[in-house]
């Protein structure tokens, strides 16, 4: 850290989950951890008794993912409960004997200056820098698939029959099939990580206006985010994590009086 020059950033965070107006049960789970630098969405699917076991597993092995002594460590020790998660999931669901459960994680660390995410299935995580909306991790989804083999058109994608049918997750394979990207932060990055019951009732282009808008407040970013894919249906359970990270100056030095070595005055 500060043995290599890197720059030292905290956190802004705020987070909101919902069940929606139509689930009974909220199978989404959440998760901020600023001081070990590790915030997650998990989205279950199976039904009660199971999709929410699948996602609250991953979040609680997260949390006891500790103090990393780096980024390197902070990847090691979150594919290590990721996967203790995963065989949790696949033990339950075999104890239930009826079918598949999993959960979608979509996970952003943070440490020494930089920012990995770590996601599989459909939850989401963005990221807004000086204004701009880019969408960081990339959907397993069926339609997704289509539309990177030219299959179908972005505007079939919208209607398409199966869009919401995922083709990753965790507890539905033997070890986690997970996507990773990494990126350097910047000062006043905004990321925002969600399910897709939000992302059912956004556009990314809406999305950017709106966290411009609200500019800091995190808490009322939530709200509006949240209040809007309800008042739009809200069919599915609806989560989101936003994190602004602010680096921190470096102190100035400040020096006075003679210094013949220096040859004169500070």
């Amino acid at each position: 850290m500060s043995e290599t020059n890197e720059p030292s950033f905290v956190f802004e965070t705020a987070t909101l989950s919902d069940v929606g107006c139509v689930r009974k049960v909220n199978e989404d789970s959440l998760l901020a951890l600023p001081d070990s630098g590790l915030w997650l969405v998990a989205d279950g699917m199976g039904g009660h008794a199971a999709g929410d076991f699948a996602s609250q597993s991953i979040v609680g092995e997260m949390q006891t993912v500790g103090m990393p002594g780096g980024a390197v460590d902070l990847r090691a020790r979150f594919m290590e409960r990721l996967t203790r998660a995963n065989a949790r999931i696949l033990q339950h669901a075999a104890e239930l004997g009826n079918g598949t459960i999993g959960s979608t994680v979509a996970a952003l660390l943070v440490s020494q200056g930089h920012y990995a995410s770590i996601w599989s299935g459909d939850s989401r995580v963005y990221r807004l820098r000086g204004g701009v909306l880019s969408q960081v991790t990339r959907d397993h989804t069926e339609v997704q698939a289509l539309l990177d083999a030219g299959s179908i058109t972005p505007a079939e994608a919208e209607a398409w029959p199966r869009k919401n049918v995922i083709t990753r997750a965790i507890g539905v394979t033997q070890q986690p099939e997970c996507e990773m990207i990494e990126g350097v932060l910047a000062d006043k990055d905004t990321f925002l990580l969600c399910s897709d019951g939000l992302t059912e009732y956004f556009h990314d282009d809406e999305l950017e206006r709106v966290m411009r808008q609200f500019g800091g407040d995190l808490e009322g970013l939530c709200d509006k985010l949240v209040a809007t894919a309800l008042e739009r249906g809200g069919k599915d359970n609806v989560s989101v994590v936003v994190v602004t990270c602010h680096q921190v100056p470096l102190p100035e030095f400040e020096a006075s009086g003679v210094y013949p070595e220096f040859g004169g005055y500070l």
